[in-house]
Protein backbone atom coordinates (compact mmCIF):
# COMPACT_ATOMS: atom_id res chain seq x y z
CA UNK A 1 0.00 0.00 0.00
CA UNK A 2 1.33 3.43 -0.94
CA UNK A 3 1.69 6.63 1.01
CA UNK A 4 0.77 10.27 0.47
CA UNK A 5 3.58 12.81 0.60
CA UNK A 6 3.49 16.61 0.57
CA UNK A 7 6.17 18.99 -0.68
CA UNK A 8 6.62 22.28 1.15
CA UNK A 9 8.56 24.71 -1.03
CA UNK A 10 7.86 22.95 -4.30
CA UNK A 11 8.54 25.96 -6.50
CA UNK A 12 12.35 25.94 -6.12
CA UNK A 13 14.90 23.89 -8.02
CA UNK A 14 15.09 21.23 -5.30
CA UNK A 15 11.31 21.21 -4.99
CA UNK A 16 10.99 20.71 -8.74
CA UNK A 17 13.42 17.80 -8.69
CA UNK A 18 11.51 16.27 -5.79
CA UNK A 19 8.26 16.51 -7.75
CA UNK A 20 9.89 14.94 -10.81
CA UNK A 21 11.05 11.95 -8.76
CA UNK A 22 7.83 11.62 -6.80
CA UNK A 23 5.64 11.71 -9.91
CA UNK A 24 7.42 8.59 -11.16
CA UNK A 25 7.51 6.84 -7.77
CA UNK A 26 5.32 3.70 -7.78
CA UNK A 27 4.53 3.82 -4.05
CA UNK A 28 4.13 7.54 -3.34
CA UNK A 29 1.18 9.74 -4.19
CA UNK A 30 1.82 13.48 -4.34
CA UNK A 31 -0.47 15.38 -1.95
CA UNK A 32 -0.37 19.15 -1.40
CA UNK A 33 2.48 21.12 -2.95
CA UNK A 34 3.14 24.53 -1.43
CA UNK A 35 4.89 27.55 -2.90
CA UNK A 36 5.66 30.69 -0.92
CA UNK A 37 5.23 33.09 -3.81
CA UNK A 38 3.58 30.67 -6.24
CA UNK A 39 0.31 29.89 -4.43
CA UNK A 40 -2.50 29.74 -6.96
CA UNK A 41 -0.19 29.09 -9.92
CA UNK A 42 -0.17 25.82 -11.81
CA UNK A 43 2.89 23.67 -11.17
CA UNK A 44 3.74 23.74 -14.88
CA UNK A 45 3.89 27.54 -14.88
CA UNK A 46 6.93 27.24 -12.64
CA UNK A 47 8.19 23.81 -13.77
CA UNK A 48 7.27 23.40 -17.47
CA UNK A 49 9.08 20.05 -17.64
CA UNK A 50 6.60 18.45 -15.19
CA UNK A 51 3.86 17.82 -17.74
CA UNK A 52 2.45 15.00 -15.63
CA UNK A 53 1.50 17.55 -12.97
CA UNK A 54 -0.27 19.97 -15.32
CA UNK A 55 -3.49 19.73 -13.31
CA UNK A 56 -1.80 20.56 -9.99
CA UNK A 57 -1.72 23.99 -8.33
CA UNK A 58 0.55 25.36 -5.62
CA UNK A 59 -1.13 26.09 -2.29
CA UNK A 60 -0.09 28.41 0.52
CA UNK A 61 2.88 27.41 2.68
CA UNK A 62 1.00 26.68 5.89
CA UNK A 63 1.29 23.62 8.18
CA UNK A 64 -2.45 22.94 8.03
CA UNK A 65 -2.18 22.40 4.28
CA UNK A 66 0.05 19.33 4.70
CA UNK A 67 -1.13 17.91 8.04
CA UNK A 68 -2.95 14.95 6.45
CA UNK A 69 0.08 13.60 4.58
CA UNK A 70 1.97 10.50 5.69
CA UNK A 71 5.28 12.26 5.11
CA UNK A 72 6.24 15.86 4.39
CA UNK A 73 9.32 17.06 2.52
CA UNK A 74 10.52 20.50 3.59
CA UNK A 75 12.35 22.21 0.71
CA UNK A 76 12.48 25.63 2.35
CA UNK A 77 15.34 28.14 2.65
CA UNK A 78 17.61 27.77 5.66
CA UNK A 79 16.02 29.15 8.81
CA UNK A 80 12.45 28.55 7.68
CA UNK A 81 12.02 24.79 8.05
CA UNK A 82 12.65 24.83 11.81
CA UNK A 83 9.66 27.05 12.68
CA UNK A 84 7.48 25.30 10.10
CA UNK A 85 8.34 21.84 11.48
CA UNK A 86 7.63 23.00 15.04
CA UNK A 87 4.18 24.24 14.05
CA UNK A 88 3.46 21.06 12.10
CA UNK A 89 4.44 18.92 15.10
CA UNK A 90 1.86 20.72 17.23
CA UNK A 91 -1.06 20.06 14.90
CA UNK A 92 0.03 16.74 13.35
CA UNK A 93 2.72 15.03 15.46
CA UNK A 94 2.20 11.73 13.62
CA UNK A 95 3.40 13.09 10.27
CA UNK A 96 6.91 12.02 9.27
CA UNK A 97 9.19 14.79 8.01
CA UNK A 98 12.33 15.00 5.86
CA UNK A 99 13.99 18.42 5.99
CA UNK A 100 16.12 19.27 2.97
CA UNK A 101 17.30 22.52 4.56
CA UNK A 102 20.10 22.92 7.09
CA UNK A 103 17.96 23.65 10.15
CA UNK A 104 18.19 20.20 11.77
CA UNK A 105 21.52 18.81 10.51
CA UNK A 106 23.90 19.85 13.28
CA UNK A 107 24.00 18.19 16.68
CA UNK A 108 25.99 21.04 18.23
CA UNK A 109 24.22 24.34 19.01
CA UNK A 110 27.63 26.01 19.16
CA UNK A 111 28.50 24.84 15.65
CA UNK A 112 25.16 26.16 14.42
CA UNK A 113 25.75 29.57 15.94
CA UNK A 114 29.19 29.83 14.33
CA UNK A 115 27.85 29.27 10.81
CA UNK A 116 24.20 30.40 10.79
CA UNK A 117 22.40 33.55 11.83
CA UNK A 118 19.03 32.03 12.78
CA UNK A 119 17.99 30.33 16.06
CA UNK A 120 19.05 26.72 16.57
CA UNK A 121 16.12 24.38 15.84
CA UNK A 122 17.54 21.18 17.29
CA UNK A 123 19.06 18.04 15.81
CA UNK A 124 17.33 15.30 13.82
CA UNK A 125 18.61 11.95 12.55
CA UNK A 126 21.14 12.65 9.81
CA UNK A 127 19.92 11.50 6.41
CA UNK A 128 22.87 9.74 4.78
CA UNK A 129 22.08 5.98 4.67
CA UNK A 130 25.57 5.02 3.48
CA UNK A 131 27.17 6.09 6.77
CA UNK A 132 27.89 3.23 9.16
CA UNK A 133 24.80 2.46 11.28
CA UNK A 134 22.80 5.34 9.84
CA UNK A 135 20.40 3.34 7.65
CA UNK A 136 18.77 1.72 10.67
CA UNK A 137 18.40 5.05 12.48
CA UNK A 138 16.72 6.60 9.45
CA UNK A 139 14.32 3.68 9.07
CA UNK A 140 13.18 4.10 12.69
CA UNK A 141 12.98 7.89 12.62
CA UNK A 142 10.02 10.21 12.24
CA UNK A 143 12.26 13.26 11.67
CA UNK A 144 15.25 13.17 9.30
CA UNK A 145 17.62 15.96 8.26
CA UNK A 146 18.78 15.45 4.68
CA UNK A 147 22.35 16.27 3.73
CA UNK A 148 23.92 19.35 2.23
CA UNK A 149 25.12 18.93 -1.37
CA UNK A 150 28.83 19.72 -0.88
CA UNK A 151 28.68 17.74 2.34
CA UNK A 152 27.44 14.46 0.88
CA UNK A 153 30.00 14.53 -1.94
CA UNK A 154 32.78 15.08 0.60
CA UNK A 155 31.49 12.71 3.28
CA UNK A 156 31.14 9.76 0.92
CA UNK A 157 34.73 10.33 -0.22
CA UNK A 158 36.21 10.79 3.24
CA UNK A 159 34.29 8.85 5.89
CA UNK A 160 35.50 5.31 5.01
CA UNK A 161 39.14 6.45 4.96
CA UNK A 162 38.99 8.00 8.42
CA UNK A 163 37.08 5.00 9.76
CA UNK A 164 39.71 2.62 8.32
CA UNK A 165 42.50 4.78 9.84
CA UNK A 166 43.97 5.51 6.43
CA UNK A 167 43.33 9.26 6.48
CA UNK A 168 44.20 11.62 9.30
CA UNK A 169 41.20 13.40 10.79
CA UNK A 170 43.30 16.51 11.41
CA UNK A 171 44.25 17.66 7.92
CA UNK A 172 41.53 17.56 5.23
CA UNK A 173 41.30 19.97 2.30
CA UNK A 174 38.37 20.01 -0.14
CA UNK A 175 37.79 21.90 -3.38
CA UNK A 176 34.18 21.39 -4.43
CA UNK A 177 33.00 22.67 -7.81
CA UNK A 178 29.23 23.13 -8.20
CA UNK A 179 26.63 24.22 -10.70
CA UNK A 180 24.48 27.30 -10.33
CA UNK A 181 21.30 25.46 -9.26
CA UNK A 182 22.92 24.98 -5.85
CA UNK A 183 22.32 28.67 -5.15
CA UNK A 184 18.55 28.30 -5.54
CA UNK A 185 16.03 29.83 -7.89
CA UNK A 186 16.00 33.39 -6.57
CA UNK A 187 17.28 35.98 -9.05
CA UNK A 188 20.80 37.07 -8.12
CA UNK A 189 22.99 39.29 -10.33
CA UNK A 190 26.10 37.14 -9.95
CA UNK A 191 24.18 34.11 -11.25
CA UNK A 192 22.98 35.69 -14.50
CA UNK A 193 24.18 33.70 -17.51
CA UNK A 194 26.27 36.60 -18.76
CA UNK A 195 28.13 36.64 -15.42
CA UNK A 196 28.57 32.90 -15.01
CA UNK A 197 29.45 31.75 -18.52
CA UNK A 198 33.17 31.50 -19.14
CA UNK A 199 33.97 32.04 -15.47
CA UNK A 200 34.91 30.15 -12.32
CA UNK A 201 34.64 31.81 -8.92
CA UNK A 202 35.22 30.74 -5.35
CA UNK A 203 32.73 31.68 -2.65
CA UNK A 204 32.26 31.30 1.12
CA UNK A 205 35.97 30.57 1.35
CA UNK A 206 37.04 29.69 4.87
CA UNK A 207 33.53 29.67 6.31
CA UNK A 208 31.21 27.49 4.25
CA UNK A 209 28.21 26.17 6.16
CA UNK A 210 28.74 22.56 5.14
CA UNK A 211 32.06 22.33 7.04
CA UNK A 212 30.59 21.47 10.48
CA UNK A 213 28.31 18.92 8.80
CA UNK A 214 31.30 17.21 7.15
CA UNK A 215 33.19 17.18 10.44
CA UNK A 216 30.20 15.80 12.35
CA UNK A 217 29.59 12.97 9.88
CA UNK A 218 33.19 11.88 9.30
CA UNK A 219 34.90 12.57 12.61
CA UNK A 220 37.31 14.95 10.89
CA UNK A 221 38.67 17.67 13.17
CA UNK A 222 40.36 19.95 10.65
CA UNK A 223 38.54 20.63 7.38
CA UNK A 224 39.14 23.40 4.84
CA UNK A 225 36.44 23.64 2.15
CA UNK A 226 36.69 25.88 -0.92
CA UNK A 227 33.49 25.85 -3.00
CA UNK A 228 33.77 26.96 -6.62
CA UNK A 229 30.88 28.11 -8.80
CA UNK A 230 31.07 26.71 -12.34
CA UNK A 231 29.12 27.54 -15.50
CA UNK A 232 26.87 24.49 -15.48
CA UNK A 233 23.28 24.12 -14.22
CA UNK A 234 23.79 21.12 -11.95
CA UNK A 235 26.49 18.82 -10.66
CA UNK A 236 29.25 18.67 -8.03
CA UNK A 237 32.85 17.56 -8.46
CA UNK A 238 34.64 17.46 -5.11
CA UNK A 239 38.36 16.80 -4.77
CA UNK A 240 39.06 15.67 -1.22
CA UNK A 241 42.65 15.39 -0.02
CA UNK A 242 43.85 14.21 3.37
CA UNK A 243 47.15 13.55 5.09
CA UNK A 244 47.64 9.80 5.48
CA UNK A 245 47.28 8.40 8.98
CA UNK A 246 49.98 5.89 8.08
CA UNK A 247 51.88 4.86 4.99
CA UNK A 248 49.37 3.67 2.39
CA UNK A 249 49.18 2.85 -1.31
CA UNK A 250 46.60 3.92 -3.85
CA UNK A 251 45.38 0.32 -3.98
CA UNK A 252 44.70 0.34 -0.23
CA UNK A 253 42.71 3.56 -0.51
CA UNK A 254 40.63 2.16 -3.38
CA UNK A 255 40.13 -1.11 -1.50
CA UNK A 256 38.80 0.76 1.54
CA UNK A 257 36.25 2.61 -0.59
CA UNK A 258 35.22 -0.53 -2.45
CA UNK A 259 34.77 -2.44 0.80
CA UNK A 260 32.68 0.35 2.30
CA UNK A 261 30.37 0.64 -0.70
CA UNK A 262 30.34 -2.88 -2.17
CA UNK A 263 26.67 -3.36 -1.26
CA UNK A 264 25.56 0.23 -1.85
CA UNK A 265 23.32 0.70 -4.90
CA UNK A 266 24.04 4.41 -5.36
CA UNK A 267 27.77 4.75 -4.63
CA UNK A 268 30.14 3.51 -7.33
CA UNK A 269 33.92 3.25 -7.10
CA UNK A 270 35.01 3.54 -10.73
CA UNK A 271 37.51 1.20 -12.41
CA UNK A 272 41.12 2.10 -11.80
CA UNK A 273 42.23 4.95 -14.03
CA UNK A 274 38.69 6.22 -14.69
CA UNK A 275 37.94 9.55 -13.03
CA UNK A 276 34.48 10.89 -12.12
CA UNK A 277 32.81 13.65 -14.08
CA UNK A 278 29.55 15.40 -13.37
CA UNK A 279 27.74 14.63 -16.64
CA UNK A 280 27.80 10.91 -15.85
CA UNK A 281 25.68 11.44 -12.73
CA UNK A 282 23.20 13.92 -14.23
CA UNK A 283 19.63 13.09 -13.26
CA UNK A 284 20.65 10.16 -11.06
CA UNK A 285 20.87 9.43 -7.35
CA UNK A 286 24.39 8.07 -7.78
CA UNK A 287 27.79 9.19 -6.56
CA UNK A 288 30.95 8.23 -8.50
CA UNK A 289 34.29 7.93 -6.69
CA UNK A 290 37.93 7.45 -7.63
CA UNK A 291 41.04 7.59 -5.45
CA UNK A 292 44.81 7.66 -5.55
CA UNK A 293 47.83 8.75 -3.51
CA UNK A 294 49.68 11.87 -4.65
CA UNK A 295 53.19 10.79 -5.62
CA UNK A 296 54.85 13.98 -4.42
CA UNK A 297 53.04 14.87 -1.18
CA UNK A 298 51.81 11.40 -0.20
CA UNK A 299 48.33 12.83 0.44
CA UNK A 300 45.27 10.71 -0.20
CA UNK A 301 43.15 12.07 -3.05
CA UNK A 302 39.50 11.13 -3.65
CA UNK A 303 37.40 12.70 -6.40
CA UNK A 304 33.64 12.54 -5.99
CA UNK A 305 30.95 13.42 -8.54
CA UNK A 306 27.20 13.65 -8.10
CA UNK A 307 24.13 15.62 -9.16
CA UNK A 308 23.63 18.32 -6.54
CA UNK A 309 19.84 18.20 -7.06
CA UNK A 310 19.83 14.38 -7.03
CA UNK A 311 22.07 12.58 -4.54
CA UNK A 312 22.92 16.01 -3.17
CA UNK A 313 19.32 16.91 -2.33
CA UNK A 314 16.02 15.55 -3.69
CA UNK A 315 17.17 12.02 -4.51
CA UNK A 316 18.79 11.63 -1.11
CA UNK A 317 15.57 12.83 0.55
CA UNK A 318 13.47 10.29 -1.36
CA UNK A 319 15.99 7.58 -0.42
CA UNK A 320 15.45 8.46 3.25
CA UNK A 321 11.66 8.63 2.82
CA UNK A 322 11.66 5.13 1.34
CA UNK A 323 13.40 3.83 4.46
CA UNK A 324 11.08 5.74 6.80
CA UNK A 325 7.96 4.47 5.05
CA UNK A 326 9.10 0.86 4.76
CA UNK A 327 9.65 0.74 0.99
CA UNK A 328 12.76 -0.68 -0.69
CA UNK A 329 15.41 2.00 -0.48
CA UNK A 330 15.96 2.23 -4.24
CA UNK A 331 12.28 2.58 -5.18
CA UNK A 332 11.66 5.36 -7.69
CA UNK A 333 15.30 6.45 -7.80
CA UNK A 334 17.46 6.29 -10.95
CA UNK A 335 20.92 4.77 -10.66
CA UNK A 336 21.95 5.70 -14.19
CA UNK A 337 22.62 9.22 -15.40
CA UNK A 338 21.27 10.94 -18.51
CA UNK A 339 23.48 11.41 -21.56
CA UNK A 340 24.41 13.18 -23.70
Amino acid sequence: MGATVAVVGGSGYVGGELLRLLDAHPELQIGPVTGQRSAGQRVTEVHPHLAGLADRTFVATEPAQVADADLVFLALPHGQSGPFAAQLSQIAPQVKVVDLGADHRLASPDAWQRYYDTPYAGSWVYGLPELSGQRELIADATRVAATGCHAVASILALAPLIEAELASADDVAIVSVTGTSGAGRALKPHLHSSEVMGDLSAYSVGSHRHVPEIMQATGARGVSLTPVLAPLPRGILATVTARPFRSVTAAQVRDALQEAYAAEPFVHVLPEGTWPHTAATLGSNSCHLQATVDVESGRLVVVSALDNLGKGAAGQAVQCANLMLGFPETTGLPVNGVAP
